[in-house]
């Protein structure tokens, strides 16, 4: 099978491109992952090869069927969400698709519903998409799109193939990014790559919005602060996580990079941060272990962030635990 535009994840499209390949595609796909890492692009992808007429690799992009699926418009490829404004993906969406499922294609071999935001379905929902995919309509193929699986019961999940979708590396992210948008720079977009882990949805949102710059600026402030004897720069340059969580993981994980950067600096790797001259200060006052631990809290407070909204807390924990990677 080919993959024109979902990048990354190459397991994955491996594993689902023999399934399609083979003709054994499962009857129940649940894809897993965080806005902005492309499952819907990977979920249409896979629906257009499922719909494609054609006897080699698939999608051909050239046959009828490919042609539709392409303008979002094939009859048989089926997209559902929440309704706008709700909060939950209702049971009577479910029961619609349910009724729709056992009509026969119109035009292609199978029948595939994309289902989007089904961390949002509640149990009873689930319970009636349940009885479908037990005993599936031989041509129906059901994608469903969560941010966790854990929104799934286990009766759904054990009938469902899941696949788990990350990042992509920051350079093959960036490169993607300015391959599909010419007026992008691409030292931007592979900051921006960087600070949203490969994340490419979310590094196009950080660099339409302005976003990037504040975020580079913040973490080259924490990072030239934790060398700093006194610890009221740390504490100063933190300030600005006061009310505002996502910027802390953000300048975190942009930090990071930066430390990784002073790590390797001296190998002469090409910079991810693009922040070489931050990145030589910290190299020369730190030793290869500080920056390793350093690189370990990064990553433990954004886990722990993640499930605590208390930023004043935070503040504290950011402060305290760089210094003490570094023995202070």
């Amino acid at each position: 099978m080919r993959f024109e535009s979902f990048i990354g994840n190459n397991r994955i499209k491996e594993q689902l491109g023999a399934l399609i390949d083979a003709n054994r595609f499962p009857h129940a796909l649940i894809i897993e992952g965080e806005e902005g890492l492309g499952k819907k692009t990977l979920a249409k992808e896979l629906a257009g090869a499922l719909v494609c007429s054609s006897a080699s690799e698939r999608p051909c992009g050239e046959c009828a069927d490919c042609k539709k699926a392409l303008k979002n418009v094939h009859p048989d490829i089926i997209e559902k969400s929440n309704e706008d404004g709700k909060r939950s993906f209702s049971i009577d969406t479910v029961r619609e698709i349910i009724k729709d499922a056992y009509i026969k294609p119109n035009e292609a071999q199978f029948k595939v519903y994309i289902l989007e935001n089904c961390h949002l379905m509640g149990i009873p929902a689930q319970n009636a998409l349940l009885k479908i995919i037990e005993e599936p309509p031989e041509y129906a193929v059901f994608i469903m799109l969560t941010e966790t699986k854990s929104a799934f019961l286990e009766t759904v999940l054990s009938r469902s193939v899941v696949v788990t979708l990350e990042g992509v590396e920051p350079s093959k992210a960036a490169q993607f990014i300015c391959d599909n948008n010419s007026d992008i720079d691409y030292e931007e977009a592979l900051g921006a790559a960087a600070i949203c882990n490969g994340n490419i949805g979310r590094a196009l949102e950080t660099l339409s919005d302005g976003k990037l710059k504040r975020i580079v600026e913040i973490a080259n402030s924490v990072a030239l602060a934790t060398i700093e004897e006194n610890e009221y720069e740390l504490i100063k340059a933190c300030a600005v996580f006061a009310r505002d969580n996502q910027t802390l993981m953000d300048s975190l994980t942009f930090l990071k990079s930066i430390l990784r950067d002073a790590l390797l600096f001296e190998s002469g790797a090409p910079p991810l941060s693009n922040q070489k001259e931050t990145a030589k200060k910290l190299a020369l006052n730190l030793s290869s272990k500080k920056l390793l631990n350093m690189i370990t809290v990064c990553d433990d407070i954004n886990a722990f962030a993640k499930g605590n909204g208390n930023n004043a807390l935070l503040i504290t924990k950011v402060c305290y635990e760089l210094r003490r990677a570094q023995g202070r």
